[in-house]
């Protein structure tokens, strides 16, 4: 399944697959981590009773040594993350406290070399035992904290994902009610384009029901909408004309599927099916690299209700599944403008979907 749209409360520890150590490698990550670690050296410093002044040597050398180790740690798990991904994630979690704590030692015999700890009274077993049992105390909370964050990421794609299938199947048995009733209008009139039109009903069906996902190409929902369009040609004849304007949209841009398709029956059903001369339906779409947009344009009938409930119906379904997938940028609204009803749509879109 192509990854679901940005969220707004997504943690900078968040990787893009399902292991629960997040890549540490991003700036962003990074970050965190060094304003965490310095917290953390305030904690201890001022856990330990002074006299007189407030001793900034100190600060400084345990911050050294803090943000020396926290970054090494960061490194090297960075390093070892597609290896620890194939572990269980309590034997990863366990080679993590390892691997930290082992650092964290190496880093004390440095500092020592170093003579950073001159500031320190405690001997060098103790501080050995010290920096240890810290780095293994915060390591475990920071895995802990992680492996929470993990689950809850896992937890709302889940329910994201239900939610988007529950709004998709709203739409399934309403395209393929309005698609027979079209065809039985068929029947009777020409029984051979009746024919074709459940062949074509078929392909049609195959082709949204191939691909459960969430995400479709664009090339792939444009196919499906032009499979429903010729349904209904039999059914319109020459009272439907359609103009396409949306060259400029590649192939394998992702779009949910079944999202223009409802429009187009709209513009049918209430623009072009009740004017006895039709109509055109003009289609345009162009994507900047950041935000795709599309927009279906159809003539207003003299006699269309204000306020149709079905057109509601199925802008508020297409919106509530592109603010479940892109947030609250995504967009849809509806029109009337020099005696044409105009549905606009549009929803960050920064990257193209990798091939099957």
């Amino acid at each position: 399944m192509a990854k679901l749209a940005k969220d707004s409360e997504r943690s900078p520890f968040l990787g893009d697959d399902d292991f629960f150590v997040p890549s540490l490698c991003t700036s962003e990550a990074v970050f965190t981590l060094v304003v965490m670690a310095e917290l953390l050296v305030l904690v201890l410093v001022l856990a330990e009773p002074f006299a007189g002044s407030f001793d900034w040597s100190r600060l400084a050398l345990t911050s050294l040594f803090v943000q020396w180790n926290v970054l090494l740690s960061a490194a090297m798990l960075c390093a070892l993350r597609p290896r620890l991904a194939l572990l269980s994630p309590r034997s990863a979690g366990l080679l993590c406290l390892l691997l930290v704590v082992l650092l964290t030692l190496a880093c004390t015999l440095a500092a020592e070399t170093l003579r950073l700890f001159v500031v320190l009274p405690e001997s060098g077993e103790e501080r050995y035992l010290r920096n240890g049992a810290i780095s293994l105390i915060v390591s475990a909370l920071v895995l802990r904290y992680f492996w929470l964050q993990s689950q809850w990421r896992l937890q709302r794609q889940a329910e994201l994902l239900a939610r988007i299938q529950s709004l998709q199947a709203r739409i399934r048995p309403h395209f393929l009610f309005n698609s027979l009733n079209s065809i039985a209008s068929l029947i009777a009139v020409d029984a051979d384009k009746a024919e074709q039109a459940v062949l074509d009903l078929s392909d049609l069906f195959r082709a949204s029901l191939a691909k459960p996902g969430t995400l479709v190409r664009w090339a792939e929902e444009l196919d499906l909408c032009r499979r429903y369009l010729s349904i209904e040609q039999y059914r319109l004849g020459d009272r439907l004309q359609m103009r396409w304007d949306v060259a400029g949209i590649p192939d394998d841009l992702p779009i949910p599927q079944l999202t223009l398709q409802p429009l187009l029956e709209n513009a049918l059903i209430y623009g072009i099916q009740p004017r006895i001369e039709g109509g055109e339906v003009i289609v345009t779409g162009a994507w900047d690299g950041q935000l795709l947009r599309l927009e279906v344009s159809n003539p207003c009938a003299a006699q269309e209700v204000v306020e149709s409930t079905g057109t509601h119906l199925a802008l508020e379904n297409i919106q509530a599944r592109l603010q479940v997938l892109f947030g609250s940028e995504a967009l849809i609204s509806a029109q009337r403008h020099a005696g044409r009803y105009i549905a606009t749509l549009s929803y960050p879109c920064s990257r193209l979907m990798p091939e099957a």
